[in-house]
């Protein structure tokens, strides 16, 4: 199977493809953090002002088709 790279992927379109992907595969998928610090910015350019994320724990990600007891 061959996957495609696309440049002017953004990051809310890669969720949104990666939760179509999994999405009928009873997929789930468990991130564990630990200080992990994200810097986001609030406009483009390098001197933009940036919000500081801390990460520490569990993000779990789970995917379901629908039905009784879905979650999406």
């Amino acid at each position: 199977m061959t996957t495609a790279v696309r440049d002017d992927l953004q990051f809310a379109d890669f969720g949104k493809e990666m939760w179509d992907f999994l999405t009928g595969r009873n997929a789930s998928i468990s991130y564990h953090f630990r200080d992990m610090e994200i810097h986001v910015p609030r406009s483009t350019g390098a001197d933009s002002p940036r919000a500081t994320w801390v990460l520490n724990g569990t993000l779990d990600v789970t995917t379901s088709d629908g039905g009784n007891g879905a979650r999406r």
